[in-house]
């Protein structure tokens, strides 16, 4: 059974980027509400799927006193493609730092453009991470929460964390509020792969951390946030699933 739902699940999933993207596709000829307005709601399409037919629970903390109002960086925890989708739910209007190879793929490539994502050629080096800041800058003048993973790509719960500079460069350039996000997604929602599981999936919006740190300290305070509070709602998973099966025994 738990199979059948992964599979699903997955056509839901992959065959409702085409749906959306067809179907309101004049969006793309409208101005960038309209064409935002289209990836918030494929995104609580994706979110309806994955409670109603995998049984996960997407919970949002720390909302009321911690989501960006306004312009602000947004680092969060990345354990899977549900921390790209699950934004789009709850902020204003997001933008994402993504890889450039993503841009030119249908459907999905054409509304991040549409919508100013932000592209970064990894292989760019200096002149990505200036055309980065000078994107972000934009994008934060007019009002928006850039999001950015600090590890740069999908790690499994509890790994050892890698992160990479790019997060401190870009928070130094724009001189914004940084909006740290913990999760436990990785336990549902695999970094690779359909072993989708049931569960509650928690996105924790942390304490903004101020402008104007220095790089070490920003690095620091940025990784002081996402592990303890990201390895504590693991924790909190452990001990639910444990109470659970004592419960049924």
């Amino acid at each position: 059974m738990l199979t059948l739902r992964r599979l699903l699940f997955t056509a839901w999933l992959y065959l409702s980027m085409p749906v959306y993207a067809v179907g309101l596709s004049p969006a793309l000829l409208m101005s960038h509400r309209p064409a935002m307005g289209v990836i918030k709601l494929w995104a609580k399409g994706v979110l309806f799927g994955l409670r109603w037919i995998m049984g996960v629970k997407v919970e949002f903390r720390g909302l009321e006193a911690n989501r960006p109002a306004g312009a602000g960086l947004v680092a969060g925890k990345h354990q899977s493609m549900l921390d790209v989708v699950a934004p789009f739910t709850v902020l204003d209007d997001p933008c994402f730092v993504m890889k450039k190879e993503l841009m030119p793929l249908p459907f999905f490539g054409w509304f991040a453009w549409k919508t100013g994502m932000i592209p970064v050629d990894r292989a760019g080096h200096a002149k990505a991470l200036k055309d980065m800041v000078r994107h972000a800058r934009d994008r934060l003048a007019h009002g928006r929460q850039i999001l950015i993973f600090p590890e740069g790509t999908r790690t499994l719960p509890g790994a050892d964390p890698d992160y990479k500079p790019g997060v401190a460069a870009l928070y130094r350039e724009v001189d914004a509020p940084c909006y740290p996000v913990a999760t436990n997604s990785g336990l549902c929602w695999p970094a690779k792969g359909i072993a989708f599981n049931p569960g509650v999936v928690v996105y924790e919006y942390l304490p903004p951390i101020p402008p104007g740190l220095k790089r070490a300290a920003f690095m620091a305070a940025v990784k002081d946030a996402l592990e303890p509070a990201s390895n504590a709602l693991l924790q909190e998973a452990a001990n639910s699933d444990r109470a659970s099966s004592k419960a049924r025994f």
